[in-house]
């Protein structure tokens, strides 16, 4: 009897240790911040936003680049928003892409010819803008 008294008094206290963590708030309890795949960086004037990837993030999206050449880009990096603007991903430095906008002349085969020319030495996304677009607004702060 002695042994079942004992025996009962230790899952009592077992079980109160227990449901005294439970009562441990999301506040009481410290969780590193974490870098996401994708920092959203909302910018002034004609170039809205740059948009930086980790280097596994711009691996996993498969991200292609090709250079523009005065006015001529490749058709693939064309990106037209809900709105009907037309925008480009230029990447300045890897792992870096800035959403600007252009104005199409006309398109020939696989060719964009634009009525400006993209800064001298610009590269283009031509593969992966529309997931750095929809980053823009799936990253964004509510």
């Amino acid at each position: 009897m002695r042994y079942i008294n004992a025996l009962i008094v230790l899952v009592l206290i077992c079980t109160s240790l227990l449901l005294s963590a439970c009562g441990a708030t999301s506040a009481d309890i410290e969780v590193p911040e974490e870098e996401g795949p994708a920092q959203v960086e909302h910018l002034e004037g004609a170039q809205p936003t740059r948009v930086t990837l980790t280097e596994d993030a711009a691996q996993r999206l498969d991200i292609q680049t090709a250079p523009a050449q005065g006015n001529v880009i490749p058709y693939a990096a064309l990106l037209y928003d809900t709105e009907g603007n037309t925008w480009v991903y230029i990447n300045p430095e890897p792992f870096v892409f800035v959403r600007s906008p252009v104005t199409v002349d006309y398109i020939e085969g696989g060719q964009a010819f634009l009525l400006k020319e993209l800064p001298s030495g610009s590269v283009v996304v031509t593969t992966g803008a529309a997931e750095l677009f929809g980053s823009e607004t799936e990253f964004e702060e509510e």
